[in-house]
């Protein structure tokens, strides 16, 4: 068997969906033998994660499964395997900088 990063991405409407379009993007473990059957178990994944449900505004909140869209093979696993990576481009290199300064102690585990 072989291990896969998988990004299984739905799109989230709530209400009307007169707002913002919003996507979760959700990185998966998969065990295959091949990348077909990955790819397989992670549609699969994504079709069974649809959901609907009222939110507390007492308005409908759907989640549509949208697509595998990104299916990753892992070498190995281990402690600090590399599952995942994406290069951004700022702007304002600074005010990234920031951001992940910021993010980072939002996590609540530092001394």
């Amino acid at each position: 068997m072989n291990w896969y990063v998988a990004k299984i991405v739905f799109r989230i409407v709530s209400g009307d969906g007169n707002h913002h379009a919003q996507f979760d993007e959700q990185l998966r473990l998969i065990s295959a033998k091949d990348e077909g059957e990955a790819f397989e178990k992670a549609y699969n994944i994504g079709c069974l994660g649809q959901d609907s449900f009222t939110n507390n505004r007492n308005e409908p909140v759907k989640w549509q499964f949208i697509d595998v869209a990104e299916l990753n093979t892992l070498e190995s696993l281990g402690d600090g395997t590399e599952l995942y990576y994406q290069i951004h481009e700022a702007p304002d290199p600074e005010l990234y900088i920031a951001w992940a300064h910021h993010r980072s102690s939002l996590i609540g585990v530092r001394n």
